[in-house]
């Protein structure tokens, strides 16, 4: 089982680490406030957690969910995560994060930022278009007619694989959407972004994902 690493262990970090225990993924989880605020959390995921630091959870972790606001992407430490998977889950919201020109101009997405801060990790981007409660209550068995799909977007073909593969164990379908630079069309404000979509459903919403510009 791959040890999952949490950096952020808000709504969704929480969420996920629920998700990664229950299917017999040991977890390791930090936030910016530290080890102790962690202590209700870890006691009721069970044995399979632990609290740590960010640097301790990276260099512990075979994959690493980032979940932190994105104003604070540069806090993510970047040698312990050198050559591993780091699935992005952050969104763009300026009333948030302040204004990020590059995001602005469209010259780039969030995960493309990340990317640029961790330069020998294999940034996959995840887990952004779907509400936290869901990710414990929507997953079903592969096959299930109707299931959900999660949308991801990575420059690397195995660590992509690597993540599909998780999120089928999750009870997820995936739609691969392309490379990082491809992620935008599964930001906010997108069809996408939000409802329940089968993958037939959510490749439609990707194909009609619009620039920012062109609203």
């Amino acid at each position: 089982m791959h040890t999952i690493g949490l950096i952020g262990a808000g709504h969704i970090g929480s969420q996920v680490a629920r998700l990664a225990v229950a299917h017999s993924h040991p977890v390791v989880i930090s936030n910016s406030r530290g080890p102790d605020t962690l202590t209700d959390l870890v006691a009721e995921l069970g044995p399979l957690a632990r609290a740590a630091t960010a640097a301790e959870a990276a260099a512990a972790a075979d994959i690493i969910v980032v979940t932190v606001p994105l104003k604070n992407y540069r806090e993510v430490p970047v040698q312990p995560l050198a050559k591993k998977i780091v699935i992005d889950t952050n969104n763009y919201y300026p009333e948030r994060d302040g204004r990020i020109p590059a995001l602005d101009d469209e010259s780039t997405t969030t995960s493309e930022l990340l990317q640029a801060h961790l330069p020998t990790s294999l940034v996959v981007k995840a887990f952004n278009h779907i509400y936290a409660h869901e990710l414990t209550t929507h997953g079903q068995p592969a096959g299930t007619e109707g299931r959900r799909a999660l949308v991801i977007a990575g420059d690397d073909a195995h660590a992509k694989a690597t993540v599909a593969t998780l999120l089928d164990t999750f009870g997820f379908d995936t739609v691969d959407a392309g490379p990082l630079a491809e992620g935008w069309r599964i930001q906010r404000d997108t069809p996408g972004y939000g409802p329940r979509r089968t993958a037939q459903e959510l490749r439609g919403d990707l194909a009609a994902a619009k620039r920012y510009r062109d609203l």
